[in-house]
């Protein structure tokens, strides 16, 4: 009997935290982090082989883009970047899913480029004040805390808002389709006065700390997913022997047995990609490179194979009740989030030393 099978139904916003929330009470967001830090000291490894898990049980590509969103965009930020000070006043409400967090880079003319973000923070006698406005932010309706990037005397760099702060408004508006269980909004700053505390990381650390944690993210934001897609597959064969047409089972058909193999393939290949970005992290070796690949080559095989899977379903795969249907749609997102397929390919190429435009955005592999 599997952990999850108290997992909340989803629904509305609040389904969706409470959904977080049983991940969090079932110790999902400690994977990978000490337990100095309140977290259960196993490996990268460890964290892969458990969203791989949640993602075949609760098929729900928004929880798990929501929950990536926490730990890459929040948590271990703070584990990279803060202060005892900050670990200790953030940490432990953020593993145990009391607060929730995330990160707010995207900006509404501002996507991929970071450079050209425009969210500014000005220096006070107290603090900071943040004016700006962050656009399609995963978590914004359900979330505490957010990790804001902003311009500080030209430089990026980032601070801790909470939903409460005066002059900060957490929307969850524009809805969009696919994912649609991760809840995104707008962030609207207006004067927002923060303590000094707030400040995570360095005046200009921002650059670096966007490119960690959207490397870790691009990682392994798909292990949750590859779980989706052995569901995916298992429903596949089972329909193709129960289909009979001809007097043969649909999977006789050789287009249709080829289809399977290759979402077969696929899928076992995500999964080596993962383990593979797992095996760089727990050696202490970096990931730049295979991050890039892994998101790339993953989203792109989630959308086939998605594809493929109605087209064998046939009008059965596109009836409003099929979860093979969202699933598209689910797919088409993942292509966009933690950047598109196309930055995926500039980043490659940027790493291989054949590209231009973000050679200054990333690390030499």
């Amino acid at each position: 009997m599997t952990q999850y099978q108290h997992l909340p139904p989803g629904g509305d916003i609040h389904a969706s935290r409470l959904r977080l929330q049983y991940c969090a009470q079932e110790n999902l967001l400690k994977h990978a982090i000490s337990t100095e830090l309140g977290g259960n000291g196993d490996r990268f490894q460890d964290l892969v082989n458990a969203h791989l898990k949640l993602g075949k049980h609760c098929l729900d590509s928004g929880l798990i883009l929501s929950i990536n969103a926490h730990l890459w965009g929040s948590i271990f930020p703070l584990i990279l970047y803060g202060t005892d000070e900050q670990k200790q006043r953030w940490l432990p409400a953020l593993l145990t899913g009391e607060k929730i967090g995330g990160h707010a880079i995207t900006e509404p003319q501002t996507g991929s480029d970071v450079n050209a973000i425009t969210t500014q923070a000005i220096q006070t006698d107290s603090g900071f004040v943040l004016n700006g406005h962050k656009r399609f932010i995963t978590n914004t309706p359900i979330a505490d805390v957010l990790l804001i990037y902003a311009k500080l005397d030209g430089k990026l760099s980032a601070f801790l808002i909470k939903r409460k702060d005066a002059g900060a408004d957490f929307s969850d508006n524009p809805s969009v389709i696919g994912c649609s269980s991760a809840t995104m909004g707008d962030i609207l700053l207006k004067d927002c006065q923060i303590p000094v505390d707030r400040q995570l990381g360095k005046t200009g650390a921002g650059g670096m700390m966007i490119q960690n944690a959207l490397e870790l993210e691009r990682a392994f934001i798909f292990a949750g997913i590859i779980g989706i897609m052995q569901w995916q597959l298992e429903q596949v064969i089972q329909f193709s022997r129960q289909r009979r047409t001809n007097g043969q089972h649909l999977g006789a058909n050789q287009a249709i047995s080829h289809k399977i193999a290759d979402m077969k393939c696929r899928m076992e290949s995500c999964l080596l990609w993962v383990n593979e970005c797992a095996r760089l992290k727990d050696s202490a070796k970096r990931i730049s490179l295979a991050s890039a690949q892994t998101k790339l080559f993953a989203s792109e095989a989630f959308l086939q194979s998605s594809l493929d899977a109605i087209q064998i379903l046939g009008a059965q795969g596109l009836m409003a009740d099929n979860k093979l249907t969202t699933l598209v749609q689910d797919a088409m997102a993942s292509r966009l989030f933690s950047g598109s397929s196309e930055i995926q390919k500039n980043i490659i190429a940027a790493l291989l030393g054949t590209g231009t435009g973000f050679k200054a955005q990333v690390r030499n592999p």
